[in-house]
């Protein structure tokens, strides 16, 4: 698993490659509160390289995606497929956080 951010043009992103699962989703909590604490009020969530999520991985999006909210923010997920995008179908999350 990797996790990466830049930010560009006023729009924060977090990249993340591999699979974002119940022992890789701890990892990605110091990228998601550094961009909190930065309180960016555009997210893009670079998910083209996630190859796998499971709920440890939703769960720390919609972590991300609650939490920009409190403050005005918004949080968009972009280029999910295959097994990731199926996942984020089943939840109903594609309605909220694609793009």
């Amino acid at each position: 698993m990797d996790f990466s951010t830049s930010r560009a043009d006023g729009v924060a992103t977090l990249h993340i490659v591999g699979e974002l699962d119940v022992l890789s989703a701890p990892d990605l909590r110091p990228s998601v509160d550094a961009l909190l604490a930065e309180r960016h009020p555009n997210v893009v969530v670079d998910a083209s390289g996630l190859r796998l999520i499971d709920s440890s991985g939703v769960g720390g999006l919609v972590f991300l995606y609650k939490k920009s909210r409190e403050y005005g923010g918004v949080v968009t997920v972009h280029g999910l497929c295959d097994q990731p995008l199926a996942i984020f179908k089943l939840l109903r999350l594609d309605r909220v956080l694609l793009a």
